[in-house]
């Protein structure tokens, strides 16, 4: 497998930070912390964000180069070859399940390590309808419907009798079969279908659409699920791929109008003090197994987070597989021990399992303790459909405690422009409770104690989702 032959010590590596803002700091804390050097980046845009003067302050000579994008691979390898990197750290978005990228780290004539999966098993799990199958083959519950493009008439209308029956065992009043063209991407190629009768119609249209403008007219048959709670399971393994563990599972069912997540909660329920329709402890287990049993089947060889959805039943079903870091880890981390002990990093475990050395612990070795809620802190307006804010940020202060933890790359000793290039997300804040109600009425308390204030060129102040975010606290890991 890729990437196994590495065997140098940590302090002869250096990384190429390949991301900005906030996960851009969290790889150069977590380089320092492994005794790793680092090289950062910035576009022109981003000259005022945190992650470049911390590595200004952090770094040593070719620790800071500027590009003109972060998502060009052209100038990113040339920084690297400059600075002298081993590894590129991707982060999360931009190139971070770009198999083609990972490939050509490794691959290049002057190979270099991609701190994320294999290539192959980013290109294996990024397909959908591969994972689905993959999924099904070793009895994960997925979605009901096709798992492969369909292109019989008579057997799509199979599929979709099933999934109209399915949707009325699950109560909804209202059933629908998602009919898209498997070749199809950004929304085009996609019709829902609420009546059996006009199935049949819908799939022609669908199928010759997709003939015309993808010159494939393979469909698939999916059913959307309507009332569900969003859970995450994260995954961690070495290179060998041979024995992943789990750092337990994450809920994040709070999400704005357009399903983006803004609260997640680490663990996935809270069976001890809240009550559910359902066996919510087994069902984390079950999550858990299928995820680990999924890992093991593949190889799979650094961090990675396999996403569920369950239904208002219990029901558990696989959503997708994210091969990389997540911007929510920090949720997981800060209620993990390992051998007893906190102070888990999960960005650090996956640079040095990266980097080519073994796991060292077992799933025995991992404890959990307490619950730990992570609030998405970002200017927009959330009574605007989410609209984001774009101005100038003139103060930003809030009441340290140890049970908070903030990540964020705005400065809030001198205002902060927020660049319009770059969606407007402002800090993670990580709050953690002995249970659920703790750590509530904490995240309540630094919400209440956040000062955040700024205009925009015209004069109107800032707009942020901190009191939407306040708003739906109580709610917290309720279904």
């Amino acid at each position: 497998m890729d990437n196994t032959h590495n065997t140098r010590p940590l302090n002869d590596h250096k990384i190429l930070v390949a991301n900005r803002g906030e996960i851009a700091m969290r790889i150069m804390r977590a380089c320092h912390k492994l005794g790793v050097a680092f090289t950062a980046i910035h576009t022109a845009e981003d000259a005022a964000s945190g992650h470049v003067l911390m590595a200004r302050r952090e770094g040593g000579e070719k620790s800071l180069f500027r590009v003109s994008s972060y998502h060009d691979a052209n100038e990113l390898m040339s920084v690297a070859d400059e600075a002298g990197c081993t590894a590129v750290h991707p982060g999360y978005g931009f190139f971070a399940e770009d198999f083609r990228f990972a490939r050509r780290v490794a691959k290049r004539d002057r190979t270099m390590i991609f701190i994320g999966p294999s290539w192959k098993i980013i290109r294996e799990l990024g397909d959908k309808i591969n994972t689905k199958r993959l999924a099904r083959s070793l009895n994960v519950p997925t979605v009901p419907g096709s798992d492969r493009p369909i292109y019989n008439e008579m057997e799509a209308e199979r599929i979709a009798k099933t999934i109209f029956e399915f949707q009325e065992q699950q109560g909804l009043k209202r059933p629908l079969v998602l009919v898209k063209a498997s070749a199809g991407g950004g929304g085009m190629g996609i019709e829902e279908v609420y009546d059996p009768d006009q199935f049949r119609s819908v799939y022609r249209r669908i199928r010759n659409y997709a003939l015309r403008q993808f010159k494939d007219e393979g469909v698939l048959i999916e059913q959307r699920v309507m009332d569900f709670n969003h859970l995450e399971v994260q995954i961690v393994s070495d290179r060998t791929g041979r024995n992943p563990v789990h750092f337990g599972t994450r809920n994040c069912s709070i999400q704005s109008s357009g399903l983006q997540k803004r609260i997640e909660v680490a663990p996935g329920f809270a069976s001890e003090t809240l009550e559910y329709t359902f066996n919510a402890k087994k069902l984390l287990t079950d999550i858990v197994d299928y995820s680990l049993a999924m890992a093991r089947k593949v190889g799979y060889d650094n961090v990675g987070t396999w996403e569920w959805i369950v239904t208002r039943k219990g029901e558990p079903f696989l959503m997708e597989v994210n091969t990389r870091i997540q911007v929510e880890n920090g949720v997981s981390a800060r209620i993990a021990r390992i051998k007893g002990n906190d102070g888990v990093d999960l960005i650090a475990e996956q640079i040095r399992l990266g980097l080519g050395q073994p796991l060292g612990y077992s799933q025995n070795d991992i404890g959990f303790e307490g619950v730990c809620i992570e609030y998405r802190l970002i200017a927009e307006d959330p009574d605007n459909n989410f609209t984001p804010w774009v101005g100038r940020i003139e103060r930003f202060h809030w009441e340290d405690a140890p049970w908070l933890t903030m990540l964020t790359h705005v400065p809030n000793t001198t205002p902060y422009e927020i660049p319009i290039e770059f969606d407007p997300n402002l800090a993670l804040a990580i709050v953690w409770g002995k249970d659920i109600s703790e750590a509530k009425t904490r995240g309540t308390a630094f919400l209440d104690s956040l000062r955040l204030t700024g205009r925009n060129s015209a004069g109107e102040s800032l707009k942020s989702n901190a009191a939407f975010l306040k708003a739906n606290t109580e709610r917290i890991l309720h279904f």
